[in-house]
């Protein structure tokens, strides 16, 4: 495992000058099978341990956005993402809102309520937080899923080490009901749909350990690909064959497999997260092992999937990247 990771830092010139607008960060994400109202209480206990740890100051979030639009971060803004968060003791369901409008706007927003927090404006921090609750169906779509993610400078990663950062994302999941999730290195980015890969598609490719999605709505029991720390719910470890099938299938030295409560299993690759550089012959074989024995069971490439103004090919090798030779 290498001891730092590479600085990928991009920056554009904004009304106050010189602003970082990407760079590499430690991210969590989890995927939850349940509407809000059961996720309520479970997703304020995973914040509140997240802000404990790293903070609320300007220097840590200066924007919140509670749907599509931003809004500079004050102190009496966090009763409104309280409220946000809260809900009735009486489940919800879409189906018996009344009200065509409000009914029609949540299906145009897609999601039943959205929380994000992030630093956009005055430079991107590298710590952020996302919660999108996927729409209150009494009878949800198929393999639709809410999620949650937090993430972390890499520096807040080499300040704590790899095992203290591995034991505060280990306490967030097992707050979280998840029937997936993952961990490692990733590109900011604080919302569902994943940073612009203009810039920084190079970079995508030539270091295979650092995600750039930021989830998928419709998992379902499917697993997001490989990353340094896989978080498998109960029933995504009982399709895979569980941990002791896990254990015999994977043999690469620097991979564990550990059982947790309820039927859970976390698969680690390493005692921290790499990046790898193809540039340097560094495939990240532990990576490509696990990612071949989960193959059945990975999201697919999803089609309408490309990257603006990149080469035609280079979101579906990157989506391949530890499959394919």
């Amino acid at each position: 495992m290498s001891s730092a990771y590479p600085r990928i830092r991009r920056h554009e010139q904004g009304p106050a000058g010189d602003v970082l607008v990407r760079r590499e960060v430690i991210q969590l994400v989890l995927y939850l099978p349940l509407n809000h109202h059961a996720l309520a209480l479970p997703i304020q206990r995973a914040l509140d341990m997240y802000l404990d740890a790293v903070g609320t100051g300007p220097e840590i979030f200066s924007e919140y956005s509670l749907g599509y639009e931003s809004a500079v971060l004050h102190e009496d803004s966090w009763s409104n993402i309280r409220q946000i968060l809260s809900t009735s003791d009486e489940e919800y369901f879409l189906d018996d809102e009344e009200d065509e409008q409000l009914r029609l706007m949540q299906q145009k927003n897609q999601c039943d309520r959205m929380v994000e927090l992030s630093s956009e404006e005055r430079g991107v921090t590298g710590f952020g937080f996302f919660y999108w609750a996927r729409l209150s169906w009494r009878v949800p779509p198929k393999n639709q899923m809410s999620l949650v993610s937090f993430s972390w400078p890499t520096e807040y990663l080499e300040a704590c080490g790899p095992g203290r950062m591995r034991e505060e994302m280990m306490a967030l999941a097992a707050l979280l009901p998840y029937a997936s999730g993952h961990a490692g290195l990733a590109f900011s980015s604080p919302n569902l749909w994943g940073p612009s890969m203009k810039d920084i598609h190079e970079d995508a490719l030539r270091y295979p350990g650092l995600d750039v999605t930021h989830g998928q709505r419709e998992m379902g029991t499917r697993v997001d690909g490989v990353h340094w720390l896989n978080f498998l719910g109960p029933e995504v470890s009982s399709h895979v064959g569980g941990a002791e099938v896990l254990r015999s299938r994977l043999h690469s030295p620097s991979s564990t497999v550990q059982s947790l409560v309820d039927g859970r299993v976390l698969v680690s690759l390493g005692l921290g997260p790499e990046a790898g550089d193809l540039r340097r012959g560094d495939t990240l074989p532990a990576y490509r092992e696990l990612a071949r024995v989960l193959e059945p069971w990975l999201f697919s490439f999803p089609e309408h999937m490309s990257w603006r103004d990149c080469p035609l090919d280079a979101a579906h090798r990157w989506w391949r990247r530890f499959l394919d030779e």
